[in-house]
């Protein structure tokens, strides 16, 4: 500045004993900034990019959970029955051991064998969190574990009671996989 008027000689000069913070109109109507604010507007972008960049990030790694989460969902899905299928196959062994035995066994070695298949399948059920339904006679009915087949008139019985059961139903961790079919007793 060599103008003694304290006008600029540049357009974006200060004058003299100028507010160094203090903008500064161009004749093309454009703002040019102090230097204190240059400082800060830099120090700002800066911070800016680092948001962004974070944001950017933070993104991906919810992408990468997804793909993670409906990875491990198609494998629980693909192998959720595999326990329960490793405890069917001693059952099955028994089966087929049976089928080999042929003519060669008893009717009670046969009954023998079926009861300890049932054994094992009933093992495999009980790991798996299933249940039997098995309504004793005199029990009262109930909808949601029980289908009436057949309703009778049975003296000495309640109505809405079970008087037989004629199919066990299962429940598996407190859910009917089937109802238990039994025969009612209905008012006389």
């Amino acid at each position: 500045m060599t103008n003694s008027n304290d006008t600029p000689d540049r357009p974006g000069d200060a004058p003299a004993g100028a507010d160094p913070d203090a903008t500064t109109v161009l004749p093309d109507g454009t703002f040019t900034p102090g230097g204190a604010l240059e400082q800060a507007l830099a120090a700002e972008s800066a911070k800016a990019a680092e948001h962004y960049a974070n944001y950017v990030r933070v993104l991906a790694e919810l992408d990468n959970f997804r793909k993670r989460a409906a990875r491990d969902a198609d494998q629980a899905r693909r192998f959720a029955v595999e326990r329960f299928a490793q405890d069917l196959l001693p059952a099955l062994d028994g089966f087929e051991l049976g089928e080999q035995a042929g003519g060669e066994v008893s009717v009670e070695t046969i009954r023998e064998g079926a009861a300890a298949t049932r054994r094992l399948l009933m093992k495999a059920f009980e790991s798996a969190g299933i249940s039997a339904i098995s309504p004793a006679a005199g029990e009262a009915f109930n909808p949601e574990q029980h289908e009436a087949m057949v309703a009778q008139p049975v003296p000495g019985l309640a109505a809405n009671t079970v008087v037989q059961t004629i199919q066990k139903g299962y429940v598996l961790n407190g859910r009917v996989l089937r109802a238990a079919r039994v025969i009612v007793a209905s008012g006389a």
